[in-house]
């Protein structure tokens, strides 16, 4: 089993939840090597009768990616690595597509060639209806794993599971929140009505390792996520939780929406709709709006703007792949052609 991530939060989860299947041998991905040395120390403590290799790659490195799979074989594959933080992708859009895209392309190629038996790409509630080069990358990377689906052999799947917000995961409102109260405030909210779904994470890896189980071919799974919390209430909660009393002991703060992030996430496009699986809270969108006829011309000339560093001409890529992303605050213009795609709300 490869692991991709298996640093991060979900990967590292995924890893702790399959270890009662007691798997063979399990590669543990990730480009850092402090938290992939951390994680190692700690899954053969826990587990010492499973075998963990540690695996210092990129996935962006074709030719590495493809020298592990030719020496180890994978049979499954949990895809988990990716540059989630949505402002940050919209300063660096180049590298959300080289990652998210190109990473998940190289994995899906390699994974078909080796014969993978189940491939699961981790996405996102940030990929629907998308206002961000960070949702829009992970909404493309969900068309080439079904696309890979399209092209599996015999007794090979392809899925990809989404789900919104994980609390505690690195970098999520919850540990910035409680360090914000720690230093005695304040404590910054975007907006007053910013909305998310929100999963601990085990119970969001061990959904993905279901739904991975279920097998689809192509599909995505979209996991009930219940009902979507103001951040606002979120961060009242934490302070009590504390001790202390929102608004007088503790600030809490307003700074404005940032770039690319929305006052509230969806799980499902209004096209998609849903149909229900085994399992009653995982459930299969019906459409993931896969533009089959130029898919491979469209990707190709996405990575060829990404190359260059076009900021605006990524933006008119991505738009082309998914007609119903809309990049706020600007106007994105089809050098030579006339053609302008508004991209305000």
């Amino acid at each position: 089993m490869l692991v991709t991530g298996a640093g991060g939060s979900i990967g590292s989860e995924i890893v702790r939840q399959m270890t009662a299947f007691n798997p063979g041998h399990v590669l543990l991905l990730g480009r850092g090597e402090n938290s992939i040395f951390k994680a190692e120390r700690e899954f053969r403590a826990e587990y010492p009768s499973i075998r963990f290799t540690p695996v210092i790659a990129d996935v962006r490195d074709r030719e590495t990616l493809g020298h592990i799979f030719s020496e180890y074989g994978p049979q499954v594959v949990f895809h988990a690595a990716a540059h989630k933080h949505v402002p940050l992708m919209e300063s660096n859009p180049d590298q959300a597509i080289f990652n998210n895209v190109g990473g998940t392309r190289n994995l899906c190629e390699l994974a078909l060639e080796h014969g993978v038996e189940r491939f699961v790409n981790v996405s996102t509630d940030k990929s629907v209806n998308p206002t961000s080069v960070m949702g829009s990358s992970k909404r493309v990377a969900e068309y080439v794993v079904q696309r890979a689906g399209l092209q599996a052999g015999r007794g090979q799947s392809f899925v990809s599971v989404r789900f919104g917000n994980v609390l505690g995961s690195r970098g999520s409102v919850v540990p910035l929140f409680k360090k914000q109260i720690e230093d005695g405030g304040p404590v910054t909210v975007t907006h007053p009505d910013m909305t998310r779904y929100f999963m601990t994470i085990p119970e969001a890896s061990q959904l993905v390792l279901q739904a991975g189980g279920l097998g689809e071919n192509g599909s995505v799974y979209v996991l009930d996520m219940g009902q979507p919390v103001r951040i606002v209430d979120l961060a009242r909660d934490l302070i009590r939780l504390c001790g202390l009393k929102p608004d007088e002991d503790i600030e809490i703060r307003f700074t404005g929406v940032r770039p690319g992030e929305k006052l509230f996430e969806e799980l499902l496009t209004a096209e998609e709709g849903t149909t229900a699986t085994q399992h009653e809270k995982i459930f299969t969108a019906r459409s993931n709006g896969l533009p089959r006829a130029a898919f491979d011309e469209m990707l190709d000339a996405l990575f060829d703007v990404a190359r260059r560093r076009d900021a605006a001409g990524i933006r008119r890529g991505l738009k082309e792949l998914i007609p119903t992303c809309q990049f706020s605050g600007s106007e994105v213009v089809a050098e030579g052609s006339g053609r302008k795609w508004d991209t305000s709300p």
